[in-house]
């Protein structure tokens, strides 16, 4: 079985980052930004539409800060079953600027946006030990990628630009009452992880995860009970997707290393299915975002021995991009994705969702 619909249709507005989750009854749940442009457009919000009996509703806002850039949302349900959305406000128009926040919902509800009970600045501050590890990370770098280190130790010695910057952008991994948030900065060009032992009532850091251009790392568990997480290539040729672990359930991290799987410096989503397989969703070229592709893995990662592509156009064709993945109770695997063209009429853009079974991979 495959199916493929736009929540909306393609408009003139900047539709991108996407989050879907499914609900207690079967349905689903999905949030996205949208605007005229991303950090520098104070019109951007966080909207949302849900998928009931076959059919998506209208689009709705989900959480909107007035004169504000909002991006990158992510949802999630903890482990007591409430509704959880994060996203960073940018309060300069820069990805350093960015603020983290949180709303949470006792349940999804049925119609329109969640009623929100709570919700604030989600506090990220850094210690010690990150600025150490931060201090120690650029004078490694410094006889080969000397203005970057320079940037790592203004921004580490600057106490302020260490609790700034860091945001969500896919699913946090879940298991039992542990919560484990990745998040990443674009200052610091590179990842750490938000850790809850207590189903989110409080939260400890991860050191960081060293690397150049590693970031929006996707977790997923093997069953000895390491840690895989797998980022974006934000850093310099061949451009890869990176990966590390861990073996203490988060909070320390392997020497980052480059994958064989091309990686344009885009969003990924890894998954582990019912069946133990992992799933990923990618871009598989080294540059440009115009085929995405989905990789299956029947050895927890080592390999991966099927691919089939969602998308897949010559160089310029379109940008499809940012996908969010789950699997739901039924087996069926869906995803929601950024999909972009353009039209004689400018650029269009919406988010695309499709779902398909374990079957539809087969070669």
């Amino acid at each position: 079985m495959f199916e493929s619909a736009f929540i909306f249709p393609l408009n003139h507005w900047h539709n991108h980052s996407s989050c879907l989750v499914e609900c207690a009854d079967g349905s689903l749940l999905v949030s996205w930004y949208s605007g005229s442009g991303e950090r520098e457009a104070d019109d951007v919000q966080i909207l949302g539409a849900r998928w009931r009996k076959g059919r998506w509703s209208r689009p709705f806002q989900m959480a909107d800060t007035p004169n504000y850039p909002d991006i990158n949302p992510v949802l999630f349900f903890d482990p007591r079953g409430r509704l959880w959305l994060l996203w960073a406000t940018i309060l300069n128009h820069r990805w350093e600027g960015a603020l983290l926040k949180y709303c949470i919902a006792s349940h999804p509800g049925r119609h329109g946006c969640p009623r929100w009970k709570e919700g604030d600045v989600f506090h990220i501050s850094p210690d010690e030990r990150f600025v150490q590890r931060i201090g120690q990370w650029a004078d490694k770098l410094a006889p080969y990628h000397a203005s970057l280190a320079d940037q790592l130790r203004q921004l580490n010695a600057d106490e302020l630009s260490r609790r700034l910057g860091w945001m969500p952008r896919v699913h946090p991994l879940i298991l039992g009452e542990r919560i484990l948030l990745p998040l990443y900065s674009d200052g610091f060009h590179l990842s750490l992880i938000v850790i809850s032992e207590d189903a989110g009532h409080s939260w400890q850091l991860s050191e960081p995860l060293l690397s150049l251009g590693g970031i929006q790392p996707s977790l997923v568990a093997r069953h000895d009970g390491a840690i895989v997480a797998y980022m974006r290539d934000n850093g310099p040729p061949p451009k890869r997707v990176m990966t590390t672990t861990s073996y203490d359930g988060g909070y320390c991290w392997s020497e980052v290393v480059k994958t064989d799987i091309p990686n344009p410096g885009s969003s990924i989503e890894v998954i582990a299915l019912h069946t133990g397989e992992w799933l990923m969703i990618a871009n598989d070229t080294e540059q440009g975002r115009h085929q995405l592709a989905v990789l299956l893995s029947e050895d927890e990662g080592r390999t991966w021995q099927v691919k089939r592509y969602l998308e897949r156009e010559s160089p310029g064709g379109g940008s499809f991009s940012y996908p969010s993945v789950i699997q739901s109770r039924d087996g069926t695997i869906h995803l929601t994705y950024s999909y972009a063209v353009s039209t004689s009429d400018g650029r269009r853009s919406a988010i695309k969702w499709v779902r398909f079974t374990r079957d539809w991979l087969e070669p």
